[in-house]
């Protein structure tokens, strides 16, 4: 039996995806190459959406791990990108120019300071369906961080901030913002063991501290679904700042647990059950 050209051209991409999966260990660029070919069903008009998973601030993909696993036993295809952590400029170009190669309807969540690159990531995308934020900042068009968080009290995590210079390849410098890894626990991750909370103390990711200040200039959640979970002992965002900007959002439904942060690690399920329920509403499985 002869095989096309396209099908040839098909394999050869499955197969490089594989092979660049197998040196690097990179799960979210094969995700991103079976996404464009049609999902694991190989069908580009299945009834399921793509999941983007967006992390935080002193995170990364991997803190999505219990979340995806649950995806992907409901059978949905799942992107936990890298989130650059260097500024809505950067990271919301990064985002956007990934979710232009994904093919077929898009649930975008994010969490934390990620829920902010979403919100601009995701303007003019007619392909992401719902917006969903956990425990996350939704600042408005010409708001940032900073500016959106002032309204409500200080975060106990602001006390527990370290500052690291850096250099950039071409001269320029800047700093970096880390939570000290004896306060990480109490201030960001209180319902999980030590244990965990000194694994994350040491394998966080720093974020520029100019990114407390960009400005958005664009909030797609204003004309996309929205879905929100509040944590109620978020000591990193105030829960009321969170239930603010659910009720700003006109969030088709806001889900309050008794979490941390962290709660994509400490109730992924809760966080698992609203993502499904956003993709459900847009008309997806």
């Amino acid at each position: 039996m002869r095989i096309s050209r396209k099908s040839r051209s098909n394999v050869n991409i499955v197969r490089w995806g594989a092979a660049f999966l197998a040196v690097s260990g990179t799960t979210a660029v094969l995700a991103a190459v079976t996404a464009q070919a049609g999902g694991t069903s190989g069908d580009p008009g299945r009834e399921k959406p793509t999941i983007v998973l967006v992390h935080g601030a002193f995170a990364d993909g991997s803190s999505w791990n219990a979340v995806v696993q649950r995806l992907q036993q409901d059978g949905y295809q799942v992107i936990a990108p890298p989130n650059t952590l260097r500024g809505i400029p950067q990271d919301s170009t990064y985002l956007n120019i990934l979710l232009r190669t994904i093919k077929g309807p898009i649930v975008l969540v994010g969490h934390s300071y990620g829920g902010e690159v979403i919100s601009q990531a995701a303007a003019g995308l007619d392909n992401v369906k719902a917006l969903v934020y956990i425990n996350a900042i939704m600042p408005d068009k010409g708001e940032s961080f900073a500016s959106l968080s002032s309204k409500f009290p200080a975060a106990p995590i602001t006390q527990a901030f370290k500052q690291v210079p850096f250099r950039n390849g071409d001269g320029t410098t800047g700093t970096d913002v880390y939570i000290q890894p004896a306060k990480l626990h109490a201030t960001f991750a209180q319902d999980l063991s030590q244990q965990q909370a000194s694994v994350m103390a040491s394998t966080q990711r720093p974020i520029a501290q100019s990114a407390f200040t960009d400005k958005l200039t664009e909030a797609a959640w204003r004309d996309k679904p929205v879905y929100v979970l509040v944590g109620r002992q978020d000591r990193a965002i105030d829960p009321s700042l969170e239930r603010y900007e659910a009720k700003r959002a006109h969030a088709r439904k806001t889900v309050e647990i008794n979490s941390s942060h962290v709660s994509l690690v400490s109730h992924p399920q809760a966080v698992t059950d609203l993502i499904v329920s956003a993709a459900r509403d847009s008309g997806h499985q």
